[in-house]
């Protein structure tokens, strides 16, 4: 287990490597200059020269790529352009809001996704299979931002059960000590504030949730119909299980390790959605903090935010990789 573990930490530090050096060169040729942004008519060439000279972009762009580096090495990602603040604090501050909401949207699509794969494999050959087929079908054909707009239609509209705006209502005091609202609030029994955090949360995990949803139980399904014809199974119901009891304690288990690998991959793409969803519903998280920031060509806070996704994604993917092979005994004593 070491050695693979060790090649996949090295792949991961190339990995990043490689988008630090993509970002960093993609955001100075993109077209716009964060300098004449900030200043006011009537700026002299002294005062851009000052400005260019204090966030470095007076020198070239491979000195200021090591620069850069070098600072981030030791933690520090620069100050915020637009913000004038220490991006680093910037992004911690948003990111528990972001995993808060990712986290959630994950596990509604895992219950939503297993429950309708495991009744469709019960069901299967009849209508009801269909019916989850044709379900698993229309939710992926569906993005999350319009999955987030239907949302917002119907229950922030007609029937105004959710907040469509927002993390929490700002007559709400926040006594934690950290910004992960949901978790710690559950820790410490604040379920009003827990309440709160849920109907503002709700619509957007949920637009996150759904087509990932469709994918985890397509996947899960067929795999439930596959091994439900091997022989263990058939023994199963020859011992006399039902239906439902061979499902939960025989195939299921062999049946969700493929759907776990997916179920990675997936929760990356879904931590990328949340930049589109977050705006949409005016999150305060960190995908709601990169579209600013690009709007506003902040490049510190831009790359900042790069990083910290790539360094989750890699993270999520390393976790994944070694979750499967704990669980799959032919690799665990291969």
């Amino acid at each position: 287990m070491f050695k693979p573990l060790l090649v996949r930490l090295a792949a991961m530090a190339v990995t990043l490597v490689g988008v630090a050096i993509v970002v960093f060169v993609l955001v100075r040729v993109a077209p716009g200059n964060p300098i004449a942004m900030m200043l006011p008519p009537g700026a002299t060439p002294e005062d851009i020269a000052q400005l260019k000279a204090l966030y470095g972009l007076d020198k070239t762009l491979v000195q200021q790529f090591f620069i850069w580096a070098a600072d981030v090495m030791r933690g520090d990602f620069g100050t915020s352009i637009t913000l004038r603040q220490p991006v680093s604090s910037l992004v911690l501050e948003r990111l528990p809001a972001t995993l808060e909401l990712s986290f959630l949207a994950l596990v509604i699509a895992v219950i939503l996704g297993g429950l309708t794969a495991i009744w469709g494999a019960h069901q299967r050959g009849r209508t009801a299979e269909a019916v989850v087929d044709v379900f698993n079908g229309a939710t992926l054909s569906i993005p999350d931002f319009l999955w987030g707009l239907l949302l917002i239609l119907l229950f922030g509209v007609l029937w105004p059960i959710f907040h469509i705006s927002g993390r929490v209502s700002p007559q709400l005091e926040i006594p934690f000590a950290t910004n992960f609202y949901l978790i710690e609030g559950l820790l410490r029994l604040r379920f009003d504030i827990v309440a709160d955090l849920l109907a503002h949360m709700i619509m957007p995990a949920l637009a996150l949730a759904l087509p990932l949803a469709a994918i985890i139980s397509q996947l899960l399904k067929q795999g439930l119909k596959d091994t439900l014809q091997l022989d263990y199974t058939v023994l199963a119901r020859v011992r006399g299980f039902t239906e439902t009891q061979v499902i939960m304690r025989e195939a299921l288990r062999n049946a969700a390790l493929p759907t776990l690998t997916l179920i990675g991959v997936q929760f990356t793409f879904l931590i990328g959605g949340t930049v589109i969803v977050e705006r949409l519903f005016a999150y305060e998280g960190l995908g709601n903090m990169a579209i600013e920031a690009v709007i506003n060509r902040d490049l510190p806070l831009i790359q900042g935010i790069v990083i910290t996704f790539a360094v989750l994604f890699i993270f999520i993917n390393l976790v994944v990789d070694v979750a499967y092979t704990f669980l799959n005994p032919r690799l665990r004593h291969g």
